[in-house]
């Protein structure tokens, strides 16, 4: 999609309008030159941010969760025959 965008003067900054159907949906966006192009795209997320944005967990969910982990490890390993499997 191509289409064009205001670009203007923002105290002693140049800043460009964006059409909603480029808006971002972070706060912070990365910017390099690649040849005669500016690049946007959205900032990458540590794994400590994008873990503060989950929904928090309930005592109930968090019960259930710990109940299905317990049984998962009361069960004995499955017995495969590798060499089958990887056909050795």
């Amino acid at each position: 999609m191509t289409t064009t965008a205001a670009v203007f003067m923002s105290g002693n900054s140049q800043a460009v309008r964006l059409p909603k159907a480029f808006q971002f949906k972070s706060k912070a966006v990365e910017i390099y030159r690649r040849g005669d192009e500016v690049v946007l795209r959205e900032k990458k997320q540590s794994l400590g941010e994008a873990l503060g944005n989950w929904p928090h967990v309930s005592d109930e969910e968090s019960s259930e969760w710990d109940r299905i982990m317990k049984n998962a490890a009361l069960q004995a390993p499955q017995e495969r025959d590798w060499n089958e499997l990887l056909g050795g």
